[in-house]
């Protein structure tokens, strides 16, 4: 069902770019004064639309009609004469969703994704810009782009033997991924040190069941040691990886590496197990394949104070301000409940290895039908000027900020129209992820005050944490890898199901659950995918 609904997409987008003829090999058209261009800005209006996650929070504002978004409308207008409509995408959806607009030929100007096998599988049917002429020809008309991602993020994904750039790379300012977080008031009220090892950490889920009724009264029974999603190649990263020899090579990582949660790395599968035997034991929340990805009911179970420890962004428990999880937990159940990251899963060289990614981001492409690709160059341009980003991700003096003696920034909460629906404003400024304001020293010092209601103790512990035994993964750029084209939603669904399946297993039948999902996910593609890898690399040693 899956290969004919995938043929059937691909011939009703081929039938769309026939229609609106989209071409993957055209190049740029026209000079900056056939476009119009006077100092950047166009002598007729041009108008674009963008596209912009939709996280559906709880308090937040419309993503495509709020203070924010006029902010960037009336900039465009003033200094490029550009006219900019927005277009919400579901967050948790956003592949699934980008994939049924590009085969509609209803895909925004400006499309953003975390998947770039998505796009190169719409760019080999002729339905995505190919980037490389406009931005050479129209390099002087974008030098914040170029000083903000330089040629390294410009260029990242541009293919070595033909030359086409379907995307530009973000670029992921602080590079962090998830942390271990527990809770503080627990191990205090249990007498508990923090975990150091993976023994001492079950220890600690295992204290917190055997002391339900201590630590949550009447509410015993909701008592969740470990509370873990569906996603949980990334909700169990720091875990899995820790299984990981310390002596993979770079290559291995990258040959590996088609899933970016990392299963295709030898000795993930301990990992698992080790989720298995502490779900088999009662320490995992066990309902939790039942929710899909942003589903907001974990949320609510850890913001209700039932939840002991879990896996997430390095941030996680303290972002949203008020309606996040320190300021509810504080609300909810007292004013000491917190969490806090912990160091605890060493490897078997004894150290504690974070592997971050590269410093790239979200994956910023044109599809074919865009009829303004200089304009929507520009668009990335405004949003890669400093004045421009820093306002979206500070905000107003005095409303979202106020700014300290030193020049640091710190938050204040906001409410109303003014809210900010995702980290720093990260769904609109869509060229970088992390707080830039222009200056490294005060970077660092504002980051730790970026949290509204957050002692910065709890930021500061967890992104030492995440630089602890860091090490970041390389990128191979050796072309295109066929065998990737159209993988990324099926295979990332037959990794889920399979990884949740081998979690909730018997015991004894844990062998048997994990092989023969982890054989189908291989015959399914992922061996070729690996095969096509390592073919290509050993050639370019060759070389």
């Amino acid at each position: 069902m899956k290969k004919i609904l995938s043929l059937s997409v691909s011939l009703l987008l081929l039938a769309g770019l026939a229609f609106a003829g989209g071409s993957k090999d055209s190049g740029a058209k026209g000079t900056a004064a056939d476009e119009g261009l006077v100092n950047g800005r166009f002598a007729t209006t041009r108008n674009i639309t963008v596209e912009v996650y939709d996280r559906s929070n709880d308090g937040g504002s419309k993503p495509e009609d709020n203070f924010y978004t006029d902010f960037i409308k009336a900039g465009m207008l003033r200094d490029h004469n550009v006219n900019v409509t927005f277009k919400p995408v579901p967050r948790w959806t956003e592949v699934e969703a980008m994939n049924n607009l590009l085969a509609a030929n209803d895909a925004p100007d400006i499309c953003v994704t975390y998947s770039y096998p998505t796009i190169q599988t719409y760019a080999n049917m002729g339905g995505v810009t190919n980037l490389t002429p406009y931005l050479k020809q129209y390099k002087s008309q974008l030098p914040n782009l170029w000083k903000l991602l330089g040629d390294r993020n410009i260029f990242w994904d541009q293919n070595p033997q033909t030359g086409e750039l379907w995307a530009i790379e973000a670029i992921l300012f602080q590079n962090n991924r998830t942390s271990v977080f527990v809770r503080e008031d627990w191990l205090k009220k249990l007498n508990m040190k923090e975990p150091t090892n993976l023994k001492e950490f079950e220890a600690m889920l295992q204290a917190f069941k055997d002391n339900a009724k201590v630590l949550l009264g009447a509410d015993a029974d909701k008592m969740i040691p470990f509370s873990i999603g569906v996603d949980v190649g990334w909700r169990a990263d720091i875990l899995t990886t820790s299984f990981v020899k310390d002596n993979i090579s770079d290559a291995e990582t990258w040959i590996n590496g088609f899933d970016d949660r990392r299963m295709m790395w030898p000795g993930f599968k301990e990992g698992i197990r080790a989720l298995n035997k502490w779900y088999n034991k009662g320490l995992v929340w066990k309902d939790f394949p039942l929710y899909p990805i942003g589903d907001k009911t974990e949320d609510n179970l850890i913001k209700a104070g039932y939840v002991g420890a879990f896996i997430h962004n390095w941030d996680y428990p303290y972002r949203d301000a008020d309606n996040g999880v320190a300021a509810n937990l504080k609300k909810l159940v007292g004013p000491d409940a917190a969490f806090i990251a912990v160091d605890t899963f060493p490897n078997n060289a004894g150290k504690y290895r974070k592997y971050l990614s590269a410093p790239v981001d979200r994956k910023v492409f044109f599809p074919g039908t865009n009829k303004e690709p200089v304009a929507s160059l520009l668009y990335l341009e405004f949003l890669s000027t400093l004045e421009n980003r820093k306002f979206l991700q500070i905000g107003e003096e005095g409303v979202t900020h106020e700014t300290l003696a030193d020049g640091s920034v710190k938050t204040i909460k906001a409410t109303g129209p003014k809210i900010m629906n995702s980290p720093s404003n990260i769904d609109y400024t869509i060229v970088i992820n992390g707080l830039d304001l222009g200056d490294s020293a005060l970077n660092t010092k504002s980051l730790a005050l970026s949290y509204a209601g957050v002692d910065k103790r709890y930021i500061e512990k967890s992104w030492n944490i995440q630089h602890h035994d860091d090490r970041v993964t390389v990128m191979f750029n050796l072309g295109e890898i066929k065998a990737e084209e159209g993988m990324g939603p099926a295979l990332q669904e037959k990794r889920n199901n399979l990884l949740t399946q081998a979690i909730v297993a018997k015991a004894d039948q844990f062998d048997a659950v994990y092989d023969a999902g982890y054989k189908d996910y291989l015959a399914s593609g992922g061996q070729a995918i690996i095969d096509e890898r390592r073919a290509k690399y050993e050639a370019s040693q060759k070389k």
